[in-house]
């Protein structure tokens, strides 16, 4: 469909966040972010969009309804906090009033059944194990969406409807022309499924200083941060924890690069993109979607063993900021993104209206 063709056929799509934190987040919220692009892509792409969540404000194009006066975010992991405010949102949720849902929720698709508006539901999770489990479940008349191919590839059989690519704005971002002899950066939760431990091991080895930026808010993220890293932390290793957004941009401008020794199967890594849009390279161990992010000898280098970091921390610096730039621009912009999702919607909404099925059974993947 050609974007004037698209334009022409406006939808009313209600976006569905959790209520944790506002759209665009202050800080850590790699969904969130997200989002944020994505609703202002679809606004200026002719849609009229509903931002669903919790709190008093959000920063985007779209019109905004919250389900509560105040965010959740103190009550994260918790299950009641988004039941209710899924239970409100279905509530408020009429066909006369929108086309389509477009929910980023974790219970969201076992709900969306109640529904009298059709849904799709990106899933921003590894879909295995439990969650795994959750996701088979989904009522049959919801179409799930992949960050990646990767993460799709964990559980092929569930009820996927298409795969579309995280993206973000260039234009939140500041850029440097030039490569940095700063420290490696390493911007994430504190878990082992990070590598924080490897990455201190490898700046290390490679005789580089290392700023380690980390979501440690969470009791499970303070112990290991308590029991594993505060151990292994000495004069070279600078440790910043729940960075606002401001200061993740300036570690981002001053670091050398980005490492990424992430011991799980990463289902997309938006500070992947984050670092390249700044013109900072990405460092990372083969995993999850790290290939379809990171263009090797262009936007970063891709390690096979851990071993191998330390001489590609030495080498990043030899990449053009620019490429990197450029890299994310020509493959993740939320254009792009905007567009993949109008094609995931039409087609979902195409096949309920012929009352054709939109994907094969679900089976349970076991833990």
């Amino acid at each position: 469909m050609s974007d004037n063709l698209a334009r022409q056929h406006r939808l009313r799509i209600a976006m569905v966040v959790p209520p944790w934190l506002s759209v665009p987040p202050p800080g850590y919220g790699g969904l969130e972010q997200v989002v944020a692009g994505l609703v202002d892509a679809l606004v200026a792409r002719g849609h009229a969009v509903t931002l669903m969540g919790a709190g008093a404000a959000h920063g985007t194009a779209a019109d905004f309804l919250a389900t509560v006066d105040e965010l959740q975010f103190d009550r994260l992991g918790e299950a009641l906090p988004e039941l209710a405010h899924l239970a409100r949102i279905n509530h408020l949720l009429s066909r006369a009033d929108f086309d389509i849902v477009h929910d980023h929720t974790t219970i969201g698709p076992l709900v969306a059944g109640r529904r009298d508006v059709p849904t799709v539901a990106t899933v921003h999770g590894n879909p295995v194990g439990e969650y795994g489990t959750v996701l088979s479940d989904t009522d049959r008349g919801v179409g799930l969406v992949a960050i990646s191919h990767a993460q799709r590839g964990l559980n092929p059989h569930l009820p996927w409807v298409g795969t579309v690519h995280n993206a973000m704005s260039l234009d939140d971002f500041p850029r440097k022309d030039s490569p940095s002899d700063g420290p490696v950066l390493w911007l994430a939760r504190f878990s082992p499924d990070k590598g924080p431990d490897l990455a201190i091991r490898a700046c290390r080895a490679a005789g580089l200083p290392l700023v380690l930026a980390g979501k440690c808010n969470e009791p499970v993220e303070r112990r290991y941060f308590d029991e594993v890293v505060r151990p292994m932390l000495g004069s070279d290793v600078t440790v910043v924890l729940d960075a606002d957004r401001s200061t993740v941009l300036r570690l981002l401008i001053e670091a050398r690069c980005l490492v990424m020794p992430i011991q799980w199967e990463e289902p997309f890594g938006i500070v992947m993109l984050e670092a390249m849009a700044t013109g900072t390279p990405v460092v990372a161990l083969n995993r999850g979607a790290v290939p379809e992010l990171v263009r090797p000898g262009v936007s970063g280098l891709i390690c096979q063993q851990p071993d191998e970091l330390p001489a590609a921390l030495r080498q990043a610096p030899e990449l053009d900021p620019k490429e990197c730039v450029a890299h994310v621009a020509r493959t993740f912009s939320t254009e792009r993104m905007a567009v993949g999702y109008e094609e995931v919607y039409r087609g979902f909404l195409a096949a309920a209206n012929r009352r054709e099925p939109v994907r094969e059974p679900a089976r349970v993947t076991p833990a």
